[in-house]
């Protein structure tokens, strides 16, 4: 009984930490593992199982709780209705501020509703200019001074 107490504890606090990972990385991906962890501890609290039996449940309790639920909680928790469109509609054509000078090839920064991003430009632009967001490139921006448009 006291062995299968460790290991139900054991599999709680691996849950534990797959839950507190998920803050630190998000991606809701981690939070399945803490499932799988604290299925396992369940079990591992009632029934005498096999450290191999443990890991199988694991895994399993893991990927099928990441099959059938991952998709349907991003979309009761909203992160899964943000498509390229609503992006580009967030950012291109708006106008930003070079903190620093972006120099054709090296890139630099600009100021965007009070955040600091990567640019890139064709052409020179002085910090303090002011630059119209053409395009993003993941968390890059692809900007144009204003006195070219």
């Amino acid at each position: 009984m006291i062995e299968t107490l460790n290991n139900g504890l054991i599999w709680f606090c691996i849950g534990f930490a797959f839950f507190a990972m998920e803050f630190l990385f998000p991606g809701f991906i981690f939070f399945f593992f803490g499932i799988g962890a604290w299925v396992t501890a369940l079990l591992s609290f009632f029934i005498d199982i096999s450290l191999n039996a443990q890991i199988i449940i694991f895994i399993g309790s893991s990927v099928i709780s990441v099959a059938l639920l991952r998709n349907w909680l991003k979309r009761k928790l909203g992160a899964a209705g943000v498509d390229s469109k609503q992006l580009e509609d967030e950012f291109i054509g708006k106008i930003a501020k070079a903190e620093t000078p972006i120099v054709p090839g090296a890139g630099g920064k600009v100021e965007f509703k009070g955040t600091s991003w990567d640019a890139q430009s064709d052409e020179y632009v002085q910090a303090g200019e002011h630059v119209m967001i053409t395009e993003t490139k993941s968390i890059l921006l692809i900007v144009k001074p204003l006195k070219t448009i």
